[in-house]
């Protein structure tokens, strides 16, 4: 396992990062066994995985970061522990208060990296960063970070104070933070996670076209609008999607690897770049995509599955929101 430095804290983290909303179960994840979720997280720590990656607002059938915090008790040196303050509560109020129910959930004296899940334009950033930074003065976050943030809503956050991360969706059919967000990151030395690295797993091969993706996944701007559970006014670019994916498919199979192990590469070898969130529901999960981390691409395979994908890229333009043309990526 290969690890990174989260933008200037001098946090190492592994380039994969146990994403663990799928612990909360319920709706969107279907029911899930505590004692999966304690088994990944256990696997994680026995394969050199030490960044695990939840919230507070993952609370369904059961809450993630509770789960987290039980599997980790006797392990929590060994960790590093991710969560997101909900953008309710970004007055600075109620910062200091969501942190301790955090806290208290997770079992633990402190959080290494705080990260803002979603921006809220009616708190004036200054407001909530002046309270993060209290928390950080206070010993209990070590880091900051945030989440979704875009160009402007970086550089008003960059005017008030300092972040070390910005989480964001990016994997090969899903480019456009490379339009604006991932230079602005590059140049202020603020690493990014990664989510979706694996297209919620178009990126697989598990779906053979457009129709065979579940209503949950063809939501996203890469469907049609007409998907039953869209809630964009885009015309997707389905075609060019799975075009892709059959390149990608053929790409992978010269190198002998699986289109999830290419596609993790790829994304592993871009600039800024520090993890990647990788959603497990059991130690089987988690050690099936461990050997992907130490697949490596040859510099005119990267380029190759990189122009694989331009022509979505260029369709989806330069809106990062997975869901909302309305882009809350400001």
């Amino acid at each position: 396992m290969k690890y990174s430095t989260l933008g200037r804290s001098g946090i190492r983290v592994s380039e994969f990062a146990l994403g663990c909303w799928p612990f909360a179960g319920g709706k969107v994840w279907g029911p899930q066994e505590d004692s999966d979720s304690f088994e990944a997280v256990h696997a994680a720590l026995d394969h050199g995985i030490n960044f695990f990656d939840t919230a507070e607002g993952y609370d369904d059938q059961h809450h993630s970061e509770d789960v987290l915090g039980r599997a980790l008790e006797g392990r929590r040196e060994a960790a590093v522990i991710a969560t997101k303050v909900s953008g309710a509560n970004l007055a600075s109020g109620k910062v200091a208060e969501a942190c301790d129910s955090s806290l208290r959930r997770l079992r633990t004296g402190h959080i290494d990296l705080y990260q803002i899940h979603w921006p809220n334009h009616e708190v004036p950033i200054e407001e909530t960063m002046h309270a993060l930074e209290r928390l950080v003065a206070q010993g209990k976050v070590r880091a900051l970070g945030v989440c979704n943030f875009g160009v402007q809503d970086l550089a008003d956050l960059l005017a008030a104070g300092r972040i070390e991360t910005d989480q964001l969706p990016y994997n090969l059919l899903w480019r456009p933070i490379e339009v604006a967000i991932k230079p602005k990151c590059e140049a202020n030395d603020i690493g990014l996670i990664c989510y979706s690295p694996l297209a919620q797993g178009l990126l697989t091969g598990r779906y053979a076209s457009a129709d065979d993706v579940p209503d949950g996944i063809s939501r996203s701007r890469l469907f049609s609008n007409k998907r039953p559970l869209a809630n964009h006014s885009d015309p997707g670019c389905e075609s060019e999607a799975f075009k892709a994916i059959s390149q990608v498919r053929e790409i992978a199979a010269v190198q002998g690897r699986s289109m999830a192990e290419v596609a993790l590469a790829w994304v592993r070898r871009q600039a800024g770049v520090v993890s990647l969130l990788v959603g497990a529901r059991n130690r089987k999960e988690v050690e099936m995509n461990v050997p992907a981390f130490d697949v490596n691409l040859a510099d005119d395979v990267v380029a190759e599955m990189t122009k694989s994908t331009e022509s979505v890229k260029a369709k989806l333009g330069s809106n990062a929101d997975m869901w909302s043309s309305a882009n809350r990526m400001r």
